[in-house]
């Protein structure tokens, strides 16, 4: 056994010398100390040998494999000094040299309308709430002065989960939330997304956002609407920008209002972005529903309110002169960019 283990460390020991590449040092490993390597084989074979032999023959098989082993981790340490030094040597780095310029990505025209309405009405002490986008179907219709059989409930064409589980239809949902805390008073607007069954063109989707506002406070009226409205109009499209009130109807306001802003391409002159008219639709409000205050524990006979609300796309369609909506949602960057 003795001349057969010295044939093997010769035999390791050039087969080390002669590898070039982790993978051969690998083989080499395995060869003499895996599972079936030689090494392996001869420690297997002691329970063969008288035992009066297996003390001996066992040191000089132990001994045998170190050497082995201590000759592989030197070549594995030779040829890792070996590729670094190649790698350093064909990736020299000139620091003289300028940086390269780093894309950066750009805010979305949505989260900048979205910032902006959000800077005017905290501006006016107003406080940004947010609810769930999965809710019950009392927070999205009913309390909102929208039972059941209401033609308002399927004009929204809502994605139902279960019989009382949809996905919210519009932000007003967080405003209930808002008035079951019962702390009046309220100034309050709720940013979010929405979730409508709508086919997809070039003003609709089926994911949206809306911003909805709410006031309540004794001594509310219509004038502190429309005083409000036009503060937000200004500030959106320009000092020169004026607004009017349109008759509506709304289930959890009453009197309603549509709201239009005077053309900020013409002036209110007429051209093709307001399609001749002078004027632009941007949103709906009213004066909130006696009903929906008593639906939510709040006396209306002591306190008045008011709402609105807008869609975040609209805005930035109108304010960016964008005329396709799915343009918000395809990540194209040659469309970002320019914001």
């Amino acid at each position: 056994m003795t001349g057969n283990l010295e044939q093997i460390i010769r035999d390791a020991q050039k087969a080390v010398k002669e590898a070039a590449t982790n993978e051969d040092i690998e083989k080499l490993r395995v060869k003499y100390s895996g599972k079936k390597g030689e090494i392996t084989a001869l420690l297997k074979g002691l329970k063969d040998l008288p035992p009066e032999e297996r003390p001996r023959a066992g040191e000089a098989i132990n001994k045998a494999r170190t050497q082995i082993e201590t000759a592989i981790a030197q070549a594995q340490a030779g040829i890792r000094e070996k590729t670094m030094e190649l790698r350093l040597a064909s990736e020299t780095l000139d620091v003289t040299l300028p940086a390269e310029e780093v894309p950066q990505g750009h805010t979305h025209p949505n989260t900048i309308a979205l910032e902006e309405l959000e800077r005017i009405f905290i501006g006016m002490g107003y406080e940004v709430v947010e609810g769930p986008e999965v809710e019950k179907d009392y927070y999205n219709f009913e309390a909102l002065n929208i039972p059941d059989g209401h033609p308002a409930k399927d004009e929204q064409d809502t994605f139902y989960i279960n019989g009382d589980i949809l996905l919210r239809t519009q932000t007003s949902s967080a405003q209930v939330h808002e008035m079951e805390k019962g702390r009046l008073p309220i100034r309050m607007i709720s940013p979010g997304r929405v979730f409508r069954s709508d086919a997809v063109d070039a003003t609709h989707s089926p994911s949206f956002h809306q911003v909805e506002g709410l006031v309540i406070d004794k001594g509310i009226t219509f004038a502190d609407l429309k005083g409000t409205l036009e503060v937000m109009a200004r500030e959106l499209f320009g000092e020169e920008t004026k607004v009017r009130f349109r008759p509506h109807h709304f289930p959890f306001t009453e009197p309603s209002a549509e709201v239009d802003v005077s053309c900020f391409k013409c002036g209110g002159k007429g051209c093709s972005f307001c399609k001749g008219e002078g004027w632009i639709e941007i949103l709906g409000c009213g004066m909130v529903h006696p009903h929906v205050f008593e639906m939510n524990g709040i006396d209306p006979d002591e306190y008045t309110g008011f709402a609105f609300g807008v869609g975040l796309e609209r805005i930035a369609l109108l304010k960016y002169g964008i005329d396709d909506m799915r343009l918000m949602y395809d990540n194209d960057i040659r469309f970002l960019d320019q914001f």
